[in-house]
C-alpha cells in the first residue's frame, strides 16, 4: 500500500534485507505468525529455538508498523507504575509483573545474543511537567527502592541541567536500565535472527482470516491457505481485520515523529544522551539518534487522516521545549497508529491454540520483545510467565464498531486537556 507516513529516518537509515522465502508446495506449519512486528518476530524466533517449524505471514515488510517507526524509547514496566500495580493486584502479583516488565531485558539479551546493530543506548530520563508530577515520582522512586530493591536516580530541578537543557521541567527520574535504539534495524536483526533460526517469513501477504480446519487451525492469505496447529495474532493496530472481536479491545491513536538535521550542539541538548519522556498525558518523548539529529514526538491526533505537512504538526512541541533550535532544519516527519487499551494494560492471552499480544499502549518497545518470548513458553507447554500477563484484566471499549473510536477519543482529548489546564 502507499503510506503517507513514510518519511522515515529510521527507513531512510535501516540495515538492508529482504526476505528469502518463496512460496512454495508446503504450507503446513507447527506454526503460523500473523504480523512482522517487535511481538510477531520474537514470538517467531523463539519457537524456532524451541524446535517449532514456523512461518510468519507479514502484509507489508517487517517492521512497517508501530515496531519499526516508534521513538525508539526503551522505558521499563508498564504504563501503570509498580505502587499502582501492587495497590490493585497485591504484593505477590505485583512482585511477579515487576520482575518480567522492570528486571527483564529482552531487548537488550537479543541483541546481545544475535549482534543487533541498532545503535543502543542506555539511559532513561522521565521529566516532571509540574511539581505535583515530581513528588509523585520521589514517591515512586523511593517505593521501588525499599519494596523491590529497584534503584533509579531522582534528579532535582536545580539539577536537570546535566539531562536536558530546557526549564520546562521540574525535575525528574533516570532510569539507567532503559535506553534507546534504532527500531527499525531492531526489527530487520530480529528478523535476520529469525530466518537464520529456520522461520519462514513472508512478506507482501496479506493474512485475511484463522480459519478452523479438520486437522487444526489455518491463515487464509490472498494466495494461499497455511495449515498450522497453532496460531499466533501480532497484529496490533490491526487486529480488527483479522480477528474484528479482538479490535474491540483497542483504539488507534496517531503518533507523530520528527527527525532534525545533524545537530552541532546536540549533545548540549541532551549531556547525558539519555532518551526523554515527560509527564504529561499527551507527552512529548525525545532522544538523540546516532548521528546526533534530536528524534522528537509530540502531539497526538485521534482522527486517523495524518497532517498534511507533519513536520509543521510536531515543530511547535520541538520549539517549546527546545526554543534555542526552534529553526532548525527538520530532515524528517513520519508518524504510525499506537494501539491503546481502555486500562493502558496490554491485552495477552489464548483462545484454545490461538494466542494474542495487542494493546501495549505506547509502552510497548522491550514489552512487545517479552511478550513473544512468553508466547513461546507457553506453547511449548510452561505457561506461569505467560500466565502473569495474560491475566491482567481487560475490558472492550464501548460503543460497538461504529461509535468504539468517537467514544474512546471524548475520553482522550479530556485528559489531553486537563494537561493544557495543568
Amino acid at each position: 500500500m502507499t503510506d503517507p507516513l513514510a518519511n522515515s529516518y529510521y527507513a531512510a537509515t535501516a540495515h538492508r534485507w529482504r526476505s528469502a522465502y518463496e512460496i512454495g508446495e508446503e504450507l503446513s506449519f507447527d506454526v503460523a505468525v500473523i504480523g512482522g512486528g517487535f511481538t510477531g518476530q520474537s514470538a517467531a524466533l523463539a519457537c524456532a529455538e524451541r524446535g517449532f517449524s514456523v512461518i510468519l505471514i507479514e502484509r507489508e515488510h517487517v517492521g512497517f508498523g508501530a515496531s519499526g517507526r516508534n521513538g525508539g524509547q526503551l522505558i521499563p514496566g508498564l504504563r501503570w507504575s509498580a505502587s499502582e500495580l501492587e495497590g490493585e493486584f497485591g504484593r505477590e502479583r505485583a512482585e511477579a509483573l515487576f520482575n518480567l516488565c522492570w528486571r527483564a531485558n529482552p531487548v537488550k539479551a537479543r541483541i546481545e545474543k544475535h549482534g543487533i546493530d541498532c545503535d543502543l543506548k542506555t539511559g532513561h530520563l522521565e521529566a516532571a511537567w509540574t511539581p505535583k508530577d515530581f513528588g509523585a515520582m520521589k514517591r515512586e522512586a523511593e517505593f521501588l527502592a525499599t519494596r523491590f530493591a529497584y534503584q533509579s536516580h531522582v534528579i532535582e530541578k536545580n539539577n536537570m541541567g546535566a539531562h536536558i537543557a530546557s526549564p520546562l521541567y521540574h525535575g525528574g527520574i533516570h532510569d539507567p536500565q532503559g535506553g534507546h535504539f534504532h527500531p527499525l534495524n531492531y526489527a530487520i536483526g530480529l528478523a535476520r535472527a529469525a530466518e537464520a533460526a529456520g522461520v519462514c517469513i513472508w512478506e507482501d501477504q496479506r493474512a485475511r482470516r484463522i480459519t478452523d480446519t479438520p486437522d487444526g487451525l489455518g491463515v487464509m492469505t490472498d494466495r494461499a491457505h497455511v495449515a498450522a496447529r497453532y496460531v499466533i495474532d501480532a497484529t496490533d493496530s490491526w487486529v480488527g481485520d483479522v480477528e474484528p472481536d479482538l479490535g474491540r479491545f483497542t483504539v488507534p491513536i496517531m503518533n507523530y515523529n520528527i527527525a532534525t538535521a545533524p545537530l552541532a550542539n546536540a549533545d548540549a541538548l541532551l549531556p547525558s544522551d539519555a532518551a526523554v519522556a515527560d509527564s504529561r498525558f499527551v507527552l512529548n518523548y525525545f532522544r538523540l539518534s546516532a548521528d546526533k539529529r534530536l528524534i522528537f514526538g509530540g502531539g497526538e491526533r485521534y482522527s486517523q487522516t495524518p497532517p498534511r505537512d507533519i513536520a509543521a504538526f510536531v515543530r511547535p512541541f520541538m520549539a517549546e521545549v527546545f526554543p534555542q533550535i526552534a529553526d532548525a532544519k527538520i530532515d524528517y516527519g513520519w508518524g504510525g497508529a499506537v494501539a491503546v487499551t481502555m486500562n493502558r494494560l496490554p491485552h495477552i492471552g489464548r483462545r484454545g491454540n490461538v494466542f494474542y499480544a495487542h494493546g501495549f499502549s505506547g509502552h510497548g518497545a522491550l514489552v512487545t520483545t517479552l511478550a513473544g518470548e512468553l508466547i513461546a513458553e507457553a506453547m511449548a507447554g510452561t505457561a506461569e510467565r505467560f500466565d502473569v500477563l495474560a491475566n491482567l484484566p481487560s475490558k472492550p471499549f464501548p460503543g460497538g464498531k461504529w461509535l468504539r473510536q468517537p467514544l474512546a477519543t471524548l475520553g482522550l482529548l479530556y485528559y489531553a486537556m486537563k494537561d493544557k489546564l495543568g
